[in-house]
């Protein structure tokens, strides 16, 4: 067996506000957009990756995953970590439309890092190799 990412979650307080911000801010473009009775699935892929692994923009409903969501952001951790080609250029670009950064772009070892805030209860990582 050989198993492989196909979805993986980030719970949202807003699932329309984060589909908003995932979509126009970072990126992503919708896949999947089905009702299930108040909420829905509602994935992201990204750009030019159709069939790529999907991020469901969960509802946090659960008193756990709020619960969950606030002693990360409270410790400063990251709810999950996307790849960028340069995490400078993209905190320059986020930054002058109005995103929100908790970590500047930071030399991590091999990787530069930086941390925003996805105004859905999260703390989200970028990440790439250093410029040559």
């Amino acid at each position: 067996m050989q198993a492989r990412i196909h979805v993986t979650s980030v719970f949202v307080d807003d699932q329309a506000k984060a589909l908003e911000f995932y979509t126009g801010k970072l990126g992503f473009v919708p896949k999947e957009d089905v009702p299930v009775g108040d909420y829905r699935w509602l994935t992201v892929v990204g750009a030019g990756e159709p069939d790529g692994v999907q991020l469901l923009l969960e509802p946090d409903q659960h008193p756990a995953a709020r619960a969950y969501k606030q002693a990360l952001v409270a410790d400063g951790i990251p709810a999950a970590s996307f790849a960028v080609d340069d995490v400078e250029a993209a905190h320059q670009e986020l930054e002058a439309a109005g995103v929100a950064f908790t970590q500047p772009p930071t030399p991590m070892g091999p990787v530069v890092t930086a941390v925003l805030d996805d105004t859905c209860g999260n703390l989200i990582q970028l990440v790439s190799r250093p410029a040559a």
